[in-house]
């Protein structure tokens, strides 16, 4: 009978062996929890970045920059907020668009700073030509009756053509006539050059030849 109860507390030996088992296992969930705060904590600057990615919406609305010209948005060059599904699906993929970084930012105000120098550049340009223009005559021929009145009419197309034959580069759209000239004599014709430039062109009908009296 001795022998029987030494036995039994052999029994308990696998028990006990297993009790660490039990507490390696309360381990795991607490590794795991650590590796999920190490995993948030090296994504957290690219979530940082998506949340000031240029493109994100706030107030509704998502910051870009205009490449081109889009009609009732902007010219290009414009930083302009718009609705971020029209950006996603339309403006960026068409090109028409680009991210408001700042380094396209730059890149812009680059831009922008050499379109204002070739314009200061052209209107110095404009200036000059438009005091040149003002030193001048032009003396236009046309077909008239006695009376001085023309057969035909002399228009802006005819005073471009007057003005580039001594080098002026003037088109017919930089010529301000209200209408056809249909009387010789002497006209003060305006011109806009562009920008802000204006200047005007004195000019003189001629008859080309007169009519003979009749006897």
């Amino acid at each position: 009978m001795a022998k029987m109860t030494d036995k039994k507390p052999g029994k308990a030996k696998p028990k006990a062996k297993g009790a660490p088992k039990a507490k390696g296992k309360a381990k795991a969930p607490a590794a795991k929890a650590a590796a999920v705060v190490i995993a948030s904590a090296v994504r957290q600057p690219g979530v940082e970045r998506r949340k000031n990615h240029p493109t994100r919406a706030k107030n509704g609305q998502a910051q870009i920059l205009l490449t081109h010209a889009v009609p009732h948005v902007g010219q290009a060059g414009d930083l302009v907020r718009v609705r971020p599904g029209f950006a996603r699906n339309y403006l960026l993929p068409q090109g028409l668009a680009t991210f408001a970084t700042p380094h396209n930012l730059r890149i812009v105000e680059k831009h922008r700073e050499r379109v204002r120098q070739l314009e200061q550049a052209r209107r110095a340009d404009l200036l000059g030509l438009a005091g040149q223009i003002k030193q001048i005559q032009l003396f236009i021929e046309a077909n008239a009756n006695p009376e001085g009145y023309l057969y035909g009419s002399v228009n802006a197309d005819q005073i471009s053509a007057a003005l580039k034959a001594k080098n002026f580069p003037i088109d017919a759209d930089h010529v301000r006539i209200e209408g056809p000239l249909k009387e010789t004599g002497e006209y003060s014709i305006k011109l806009h050059l562009g920008q802000d430039v204006d200047t005007e062109v004195k000019l003189w009908v001629v008859p080309t030849h007169a009519e003979e009296a009749t006897s």
